[in-house]
This record gives C-alpha cells, structure tokens and sequence, in this order.
C-alpha cells in the first residue's frame, strides 16, 4: 500500500475542509458509484480525528489516514490523489502494484 497526495491535492482539501491547521482528514471506502478499484465502492473523505489508524501521511498541516478496518481498500496499490484545478474537484487514480 502507498498513497501520495500532492500539493494541490492538500490545498483543494484546505478549501473544501475550511479547517484551520492541522486537521485531519481520513480517506475511505464508501459502498456507492462504479468504483475504478473496488466495483460497487468509491473513495470518501471526512474530516475527523484519528482512532486506529492503520497507515497515515502528513503534508503541510494535514494528516490523510486511513482506518485500520479500511486498509483492505489499498491493499496491493498505489493510490495517487492530486487536483484538477479546472473543475476544482480531486483526482484519485489507483495503480496495482
């Protein structure tokens, strides 16, 4: 499991969040949409405090997390989050590793 999160990607989050820093933002699975890596399950995010954490990466003043219950969705991927700022929406793409 690897998941980066660019620059833009922190920022897009720092807008949408309206949080001051640090915050946290914890990344999982959510049973809705088509799904690119997990038919059915799509990538969500809220913004919470940390419980059980079971992989964390910190970039300028945000810790992105994932729940150890929801490791299973990484697994065996590189998961890559950036922003499109034309459409000002996030951009997740998955790659098998």
């Amino acid at each position: 499991m690897f998941i980066s999160i660019d620059e833009r990607a922190a920022t897009w989050f720092t807008k949408e969040f309206e949080l001051k820093k640090p915050f946290s933002i914890r990344m999982f699975p959510q049973y809705a949409g088509f799904g690119i890596k997990h038919k059915g399950y799509s990538l969500a995010f809220s913004a919470e405090t940390p419980g059980n954490v079971g992989y964390k990466n910190q970039l300028n003043g945000i810790t992105f997390f994932v729940d150890v219950n929801d490791v299973w969705f990484f697994n065996d991927t590189e998961t890559s989050l950036t922003a499109d700022d034309l459409h000002d929406e996030i951009l997740v793409t998955y790659k098998e590793l």
